[in-house]
């Protein structure tokens, strides 16, 4: 029977199967070449999938940090768009606006 090839895009799955890689080699006492050859492949291509898919969540989570900029952006422009002469504690301050610079 041949093996289905595994979903690699699950990180979690990906370190459960080299988890698993790791305990057959260190339970084996005398190593078997050609099987440890396949699951030294079989890890390999875990670990290839697993630094893309942690690329991918990394630029996911740039994303998510860009979008929560953005809006506290929009925030703080919109603290910027307060007139100061409302503040009613500036009836001690000069008039400024008549002045030109």
């Amino acid at each position: 029977m041949a093996k289905e090839k595994q979903d690699t895009k699950n990180l979690n799955n990906n370190l459960k199967r080299l988890s698993e890689i790791i305990e057959w080699f260190d339970n084996q006492e005398e190593i078997d070449v050609e099987e440890g050859l396949k699951k030294v492949k079989e890890a390999v291509e875990l670990i290839k999938a697993s630094k893309a898919r942690l690329k991918t969540i990394e630029n996911e989570f740039k994303e998510i940090k860009k979008e929560v900029n953005l809006e506290g952006d929009d925030e703080e422009e919109k603290e910027e768009d307060i007139d100061p002469e409302d503040n009613e504690d500036s009836d001690n301050e000069p008039d400024t606006k008549d002045i030109p610079f």
